[in-house]
């Protein structure tokens, strides 16, 4: 018998989430029995704090539900000849130390995968955030080579890969981050230009500045001012990709205009927002290409490793603070 530690969500979050919004529970889990549905026991390594999560809480869970999430996790028993004692996998099992499973909902990871690479990198650059770049990127803002690519949130999960993305597509990047730090980082990673928007006098003038001629592609991370304003900087035809609105994902009041239909119509813009499931049958593909990139040393990575499942709360109230530089990680 396998005693599992989860994290529920005891309260639903009013404005910015809470420890005390968070319980640690013990739950029992049966013994794999043959003949019977369960044929799998497995023990998470490492756990994801993602931007989603906020929203889909709310969407998705009821108050004592485990938090939802995705983790790598390590077989441990088996009886499902698919599956060996020992191998890797991504899960989405929630926030659990140990689980078990069918194994219908376990991704292995890439039998290609070396040992010298980090396997919480199938929770980041190399799973569902870079595939969100890679798709949203080629998919949504169809970027081109010689264009101009703008990404906000750009030293997280997501834009720090989109950035790297489109520079290995021939474009020009301007990313914008919350600290100087995550500026260094992102000029460190090949962006072309770079600025902290807590510190500009003036965001119109900053992204003004990094490209005079504005933009064609826009990678939208963040919602909200960031968005309203950057709008105005689109080229003609230009195109935005809706990923995320990380500054409203907290409020407690709705953020009001500005509004977005009369740029939209006189520069003919094209705005779309999506989800990266979209692509769920072309994720080998995407994966295979990240792993590539990664293993050339075209697309490099960070990680921002929080030690011990207990801390899992902080780790994502940290996320959605902005304090982690690329990747938020929980390690077991």
């Amino acid at each position: 018998m396998v005693i599992a530690k989860a994290w529920v969500l005891k309260k639903h979050f009013e404005g910015f989430p809470k420890t005390s919004d968070f319980d640690l529970k013990k739950i029992e889990l049966p013994n794999l029995k043959d003949g019977g549905k369960w044929k799998l026991l497995l023990e998470s390594v490492f756990l994801s704090v993602d931007p989603y999560m906020r929203p889909y809480s709310r969407r998705d869970m009821k108050e004592g539900d485990v938090m939802i999430g995705t983790q790598v996790a390590r077989i441990v028993e088996s009886k499902n000849p698919a599956f060996t004692v020992g191998a890797f996998v991504v899960s989405r099992s929630g926030w659990r130390t140990h689980f078990i499973s069918d194994g219908k909902d376990l991704q292995l990871l890439p039998s290609t995968w070396p040992e010298s690479l980090p396997k919480s990198l199938a929770l980041g650059t190399v799973g569902m955030p870079g595939l969100t770049a890679y798709f949203g990127l080629l998919e949504v803002c169809k970027m081109k080579p010689g264009e101009t690519v703008l990404v906000n949130a750009a030293a997280g999960a997501v834009g720090s890969v989109v950035g790297q993305l489109a520079k290995i597509g021939g474009c020009k990047v301007v990313g914008c981050a919350g600290s100087d730090e995550k500026v260094a980082y992102l000029k460190k990673i090949g962006f072309d230009e770079a600025f902290n928007y807590k510190t500009v006098t003036s965001l119109d003038e900053a992204l003004r500045k990094a490209s005079p001629d504005g933009y064609d592609c826009f990678f939208d991370n963040v919602g909200g001012e960031f968005a309203s304003i950057a709008i105005n900087h689109m080229k003609k035809y230009g195109r935005i990709g809706v990923c995320g609105a990380i500054s409203q994902y907290n409020d407690s009041v709705p953020q009001r205009g500005p509004y977005v239909q009369i740029p939209m119509i006189f520069k003919e813009l094209q705005m779309e927002g999506f989800l990266v499931t979209r692509w769920n049958n072309r994720w080998e593909e995407g994966l295979n290409a990240l792993l590539k990139w990664v293993m050339e040393g075209k697309v490099k990575y960070h990680e921002q490793v929080t030690e011990g499942f207990e801390n899992m709360p902080m780790a994502f109230i940290g996320m959605l603070k902005g304090e982690n530089l690329g990747k938020a990680i929980v390690k077991v």
